[in-house]
């Protein structure tokens, strides 16, 4: 398979041989016209190689089945208004889009049809509450993330894939820290692995944190990581787990004005701790994916660039300099992504 070649390609291609022939085979992103310049392309999730979802400003979710050639507009009527800034598909049908925002912005909805027709399963009517993300252990069970209430993170839940929600009892759930959030910046701030694992990323205080939790979000523990917090604008973005052991946090500064130094680092026991990369991503950085059958090769990427790492996650070098928000792989050796002005690129030789 072609992305089979670009994958192992990917990972061969030392950083010293731009310019070189084999610099000039690496594979790279390539970009699909998805015909919506006009939105910024946060949410994403890839089915296939074939298939994917993405979502994002102006009500819009887009979704392809043959491999990016084209784009159906399946955005739920009425959602002009709203972001959608996380997207979880389980086939080229069924799919669930959480739109975030104070209040009743906060919006989750599910097709079961390929978007022909979409139902609101659950509508945030707390003002103080403010979605960020969602995730999925299986088609039933699953997870939303809202920035703390009452000085805790709120967890909403789901048993019947999305078509019904509850919020979940806060006792298990730590303190927060004064000024902690989650950012709402690539669908990534809250993901799992396994049927019962999740990871939630913060930052915004004094230390940017990961909170884990072994039984689908009913009780939690907080690690802090080194990627440095202290400012709204500052902590973790994205986290990606191969198992439930193996994990990435990216992140830093948003603005584009500002450095990120210690934008990446790694836990080996399931974010019980987590140690900074020896060579980080250069910027700030808000999607990461760990790449197909690897248990060493992962992406991240962010607004000025794509980096890689084949030593899970202890180095990476940049590979692609265009703007992307989020990034997401497949088993059948599909790698998506995509961002600003309707961007979104899969990975090709």
């Amino acid at each position: 398979m072609a992305c089979a070649a670009a994958l192992a390609a990917l990972t061969a291609v030392p950083a010293q041989a731009t310019g070189s022939a084999s610099a000039q085979r690496a594979p790279h992103w390539e970009l699909k016209d998805s015909g919506t310049p006009e939105v910024r392309l946060r949410g994403l999730s890839a089915v296939s190689r074939t298939t994917a979802w993405v979502s994002g400003t102006q009500g819009t979710v887009l979704r392809t089945t043959d491999g990016g050639a084209t784009w159906r507009n399946v955005s739920p009527p009425g959602a002009g208004e709203l972001q959608f800034r996380d997207i979880e598909a389980f086939d080229a049908r069924r799919a669930v889009v959480l739109a975030i925002g104070e209040g009743e912005a906060s919006r989750v909805y599910r097709t079961d049809d390929g978007g022909a027709t979409w139902t609101e399963s659950f509508r945030n009517t707390d003002a103080r509450a403010f979605y960020d993300c969602l995730t999925f252990f299986d088609r039933r069970h699953g997870l939303a993330m809202s920035d703390p209430v009452d000085g805790k993170f709120r967890i909403l839940s789901t048993s019947d894939g999305g078509r019904s929600w509850k919020v979940l009892p806060d006792e298990g759930m730590p303190a927060a820290l004064e000024g902690e959030a989650g950012f709402a910046a690539s669908g990534q701030c809250l993901v799992s692995s396994g049927p019962k694992d999740v990871w939630l990323a913060t930052g915004g205080a004094a230390r940017a944190r990961v909170l884990h939790s072994a039984d689908r979000g009913r009780t939690w523990t907080a690690t802090d990581t080194p990627i440095p917090a202290g400012d709204p604008a500052k902590g973790v973005f994205a986290l990606a787990f191969r198992d439930r052991t193996h994990g990435l946090a990216v992140g830093g500064d948003y603005r584009a004005d500002q450095a990120s130094p210690q934008a990446g680092a790694v836990t080996r026991d399931g974010g019980r701790t987590w140690r900074p990369a020896a060579t980080p991503p250069p910027a700030y950085r808000s999607g990461v994916a760990w790449l197909p059958h690897s248990r060493t090769a992962a992406l991240a990427v962010g607004p000025t660039g794509t980096d890689l790492t084949t030593d899970a996650g202890r180095t990476w070098r940049t590979v692609d300099s265009g703007s992307y928000d989020t990034v997401d792989c497949t088993a059948d050796l599909g790698c998506w992504a995509a961002g600003e002005k309707g961007r979104v690129a899969r990975l090709e030789s």
